[in-house]
């Protein structure tokens, strides 16, 4: 099944996790703009170090940044046949840009996804995070804990928080939200994009059926 797709929604509210499993799903590519970012700040490239600086204090990358490693991504091969992108666009000129984009490559989107989720769930789902240090495992010390406190299941290497899932910083992304990110789904609606609203409470087997009846079903 051919479905070109956007995820939209505030940071936490669980984009990344359904985003794969829709992925495997539905046969398409997870484009991610957020781990384009990471593994560019962690092969140490000049975008990677620039964008570093920005993330640290949990503000937003500039578009220009961005913009560079989604062009190169969303003409490779195996986006032809369908793809889902996490975590762009997230301010009004990037949204026109992207349609500028879409335009150039000749694909539209069929989708946009909208999770919504309290603000305080949000943090606890986002501060509640640790990351292994050597494989990149995800945890949450709630919803799924390591066996071991503090170590990794897959290697055995420490569990650490990021800098960015600390909660003033988590508050301070959720603000930087508001300001410039909510704008751009009232720009979905003006310009009549195909927006379907996701309820992102409960656990991610009740939220994924409710996005996957939103892809079949609308």
């Amino acid at each position: 099944m051919s479905e070109n797709l956007l995820l939209f929604g505030p940071p936490g509210v669980g984009k990344g996790t359904q985003a794969a499993r829709l992925s495997k799903v539905f046969g398409i590519p997870h484009v991610a703009t957020g781990d384009m970012l990471r593994a560019a700040i962690q092969s140490y490239t000049p975008l990677g170090q620039r964008a570093k600086g920005f993330i640290d204090k949990g503000q937003l990358v500039p578009d220009e940044l961005v913009l560079e490693l989604l062009g190169e991504r969303l003409q490779q091969p195996d986006t032809k046949t369908g793809f889902l992108l996490d975590g762009f666009p997230r301010t009004v000129p990037q949204a026109k840009v992207l349609d500028e984009m879409l335009t150039k490559y000749g694909k539209k989107l069929d989708r946009i996804l909208v999770l919504d989720a309290p603000e305080e769930e949000l943090v606890r789902r986002i501060s509640g995070r640790r990351t292994c240090q050597a494989c990149q495992a995800t945890y949450h010390v709630d919803s799924n804990p390591p066996k071991a406190s503090g170590v990794c299941d897959r290697c055995g290497a420490v569990l650490i928080q990021r800098s960015d899932d600390s909660e003033e910083i988590i508050r301070n992304r959720l603000r930087e939200f508001g300001a410039k990110t909510k704008p751009v789904l009232d720009y979905f609606t003006a310009e009549k994009w195909p927006v379907r609203m996701i309820d992102a409470n409960g656990n991610m087997d009740q939220i994924f059926g409710r996005i996957y009846a939103a892809v079949l079903l609308s």
